[in-house]
């Protein structure tokens, strides 16, 4: 059983690494919930062992976050940002920095994915009406999503997870983090700067009105709701519960359908959450992970140095994804140090920047900006994309080291 399980493990993270099924329209999510039913249906997982290797916090406090995110859509916060963006200023490093900024702020504070997936369609319109070629600013704004939302616990799914799973404070580790994702939004301007300057040379026409428009109440409310969830962090209240609260007193609408809201819930992302759990509780099970680590060890290597973390996540999260990559480093080590944990929400998210497969959030620019008929390249993401990751990875790889709290 224990051939069969590693084989169906193994499977699963080629799978990741594919982002699909040769020959068939089948995704990552539907490769790791198929793995997921063979090794339940096998037993190689006992059913009643399947809900213990779930983290419902970590799929709660996502859900919640996500119904948070919705309703500033639904308040037209993202079309609005994208509008306002596409009729600033008629130099196109200003039009670009207000990109980085906009994209990183946003993405700190609220999902990194939902920001992107609302802001490119209206960004593409609003520069393309300006005569201006949209590629290097939507690079910038999947960059700095990925850039900015390193900065909290809440800005990514990978760092939701690692947050709940290593119990990490939330303002602890933003006081921390916001460094490092402030200087990786600083080199996502300059690198694309640098590498895109034929293009941006080229002067916008006049702006033209695109129609984005944003209720203010709502707004209003849901900043309010956003400013309660972060007092709520700062309490002995799970952040799971914490979320949902503000989640289901946000559903309180007399303007937006409570199906709305709903809709917005990445379920995929959290079936993918859900199997991936599965499938590494049934491979933690044979004593594998725990035989791997002890050989590691016994070696005289340290997979908490940043000479480990950097690379590691660099390479891993531009093959099987920075989600999956950090589940299973978290299934293979147990008893992560708090510092190591803190690094690897840090590096796992900004390594992302380093080609288009390696996050979700670029992924899903270039899906919207396809849907625009903009067609972003896996060599023009990676021209800006290689630097940026590498610059950010070690500028914060070095500050983890300065603040003490991973060895080089």
């Amino acid at each position: 059983m224990t051939t069969f399980v590693t084989c169906l493990f193994v499977l699963t993270y080629l799978g990741m690494a594919a982002g699909r099924a040769p020959g068939l329209k089948l995704d990552r999510t539907g490769i790791a919930l198929i793995i997921a039913v063979l090794l339940v249906a096998t037993e190689a997982l006992p059913t009643e062992d399947v809900a213990d290797t779930i983290h419902f916090p970590t799929l709660l406090l996502l859900a919640g976050l996500m119904v948070l995110s919705a309703r500033f859509r639904a308040a037209g916060l993202y079309d609005h940002s994208a509008a306002w963006i596409g009729r600033q200023s008629a130099r196109p490093l200003r039009l670009l920095a207000l990109t980085i900024a906009v994209g990183g702020i946003l993405s700190a504070i609220l999902i990194n994915d939902i920001v992107v997936f609302a802001m490119t369609p209206i960004l593409c319109t609003s520069l393309a009406s300006r005569g201006l070629d949209a590629r290097p600013y939507l690079f910038g704004l999947a960059a700095a999503s990925n850039a900015g939302s390193a900065a909290t616990l809440i800005g990514n799914p990978q760092n939701v997870l690692i947050g709940q799973v290593g119990q990490l404070d939330f303002w602890r580790y933003a006081l921390v983090a916001v460094v490092p994702a402030a200087v990786a939004l600083l080199i996502t301007f300059v690198c694309i700067a640098v590498v895109w300057r034929p293009v941006l040379k080229s002067e916008p026409g006049p702006a033209r009105n695109v129609d984005a428009p944003m209720d203010l109440a709502s707004i209003g409310l849901c900043f309010a709701a956003l400013v309660a969830l972060l007092v709520l962090f700062a309490t002995p209240l799970p952040r799971e519960v914490s979320a949902l609260l503000v989640a289901g007193g946000l559903l309180l609408s007399r303007t937006v359908p409570t199906r709305q809201l709903l809709d917005e819930i990445d379920v995929p992302l959290l079936i993918l959450f859900a199997s991936l759990f599965v499938i590494n509780g049934a491979f933690s099970s044979t004593g594998l992970p725990q035989h791997i680590m002890d050989q590691i060890s016994a070696s005289g290597a340290s997979p908490d140095r940043a000479l480990f973390l950097a690379p590691f996540s660099l390479v891993a999260s531009n093959t099987i994804g920075n989600v999956p990559a950090v589940m299973l480093l978290l299934e293979v080590w147990k008893g992560i140090p708090e510092g190591t944990l803190v690094a690897l929400a840090i590096l796992s998210t900004l390594s992302g920047n380093l080609l288009l497969v390696g996050s979700l959030a670029n992924l899903i620019v270039a899906e919207r900006a396809a849907v625009s008929g903009l067609r972003l390249t896996f060599k023009d993401h990676a021209r800006a994309g290689i630097p940026i990751a590498v610059v950010s990875v070690a500028f914060a790889s070095l500050w983890l080291w300065v603040f003490g709290l991973i060895p080089m």
